[in-house]
């Protein structure tokens, strides 16, 4: 017989994590029994999450660093960014998945189950796992299924990067400004930047970056990484404390399309991944707050979570990588010479009215714009 449960929560990453706890805070769910299922312990620290917001945040005890000020900078702009009201803040994912699971572990509703999911048979409500099977009345479920991969109509775009957190001998770094973006450092013909998060003047995270239609070997990570940290950081001598390494889908393929009555699509694979960015702590944070009031008024969990127009200006510039790739560094430059960090947060946030979004848009112009208007609209 398959274990029961009200709620299933399969994966536990961002959003499973963030949903449990969500859904652990409110007396509404108090007597419900919710499993949260992944094949991982979560012990280990696998990537670092990093998001801006207004002041204190729910999260402020456990980030790592914040910033309010930082820099972008190309072969043609060196900007400075002052970021007030807003902070930039950085989160290592080891420190959020113990923080989560000790807030869980005195949750007598609240069940962690180490087993991976294979299917779910939606006619019977069941869980088929690889161990066990599990019945709910509702599955919250975080896996990509294989509609993406197969898909040859939608754009895909890949965020791919190396990072290393290194640690040097003498202070280099500027600790109260970290780096957005720094494009003197790119791979041939392609949106690649490096990225600098500097945790003390001995310590920074130093990430080489891609935004590009293709994947990559090691080697190349290295070699830009070496050359960046040699050259353009002037660092001789460093320890590499840990380093990371990751694939984000930039696209606009409706992963979202694939929940069902039953079955509610989350993070990535619920499209709560912002297309042109690849940013998705704060947008997860905001969607589950939507999804939980919307099982509080007995609507579907899905319900609004989607932004149709911000969706579609995402599609646009991601098709735009994806023909000129090359255009990356020219069409941030103008992103961030031309808007403030507080209109780009905001238009990123997808808090925007239509007058601010077309001033966005227009500071961006480029020809290449009309043409994937049109291959988008149609």
């Amino acid at each position: 017989m398959p274990q029961k449960f009200d709620y299933i929560i399969i994966g536990s990453g961002l959003a499973g994590l963030q949903l449990a706890l969500k859904l652990s805070q409110d007396p509404f769910f108090k007597d419900l029994h919710i499993a949260i299922i992944d094949p991982s312990t979560k012990k280990v620290n696998d990537k670092t999450w990093c998001f801006w917001e207004k002041g204190v945040g729910k999260w402020d005890e456990i980030i790592t660093k914040s910033w309010n000020h930082g820099e972008f900078i190309s072969t043609k702009a060196n900007i400075e960014l002052q970021l007030d009201p807003y902070s930039y803040k950085m989160l290592r994912s080891i420190d959020f998945y113990d923080f989560v699971k000790s807030t869980l572990k005195v949750k007598a509703n609240f069940h962690y189950i180490l087993d991976e999911i294979e299917e779910i048979d939606e006619t019977n409500s069941i869980a088929i796992g690889k161990k066990k099977n599990y019945s709910a009345t509702h599955f919250f479920d975080s896996r990509i299924n294989s509609g993406y991969s197969e898909d040859s109509n939608c754009t895909k775009i890949f965020q791919h990067f190396k990072g290393l957190h290194i640690k040097t001998s003498s202070p280099v770094f500027d600790k109260s400004t970290f780096t957005m973006m720094d494009f003197r450092n790119k791979f041939p013909d392609s949106t690649s930047f490096t990225y600098v998060l500097p945790l003390s003047d001995k310590e920074a995270l130093v990430e080489y970056t891609f935004f590009t239609p293709f994947l990559t070997e090691d080697s190349i990570y290295d070699k830009h990484l070496e050359r960046y940290i040699r050259d353009i950081l002037k660092i001789k001598e460093y320890e590499v404390i840990e380093s990371e390494k990751g694939v984000i889908p930039m696209t606009d393929y409706a992963f979202h399309k694939e929940s069902t009555l039953k079955t509610t699509k989350i993070g990535t694979a619920g499209s709560w991944v912002k297309g042109s960015t690849g940013y998705s702590f704060k947008h997860t944070e905001k969607k589950i707050a939507q999804l939980v009031q919307n099982i509080k008024s007995g609507k579907d969990p899905k319900h609004g979570l989607l932004n149709v127009r911000s969706r579609w200006y995402d599609a646009i510039f991601l098709d735009v990588l994806n023909r000129r790739n090359e255009l990356g560094e020219h069409l941030f430059t103008e992103f961030y010479t031309k808007n403030t960090p507080q209109e780009i947060f905001k238009y990123l946030d997808e808090e925007t009215n239509i007058a601010e979004e077309l001033k966005i848009m227009f500071s961006l112009y480029h020809p290449e714009f009309v043409r994937s208007f049109f291959r988008k609209l149609f």
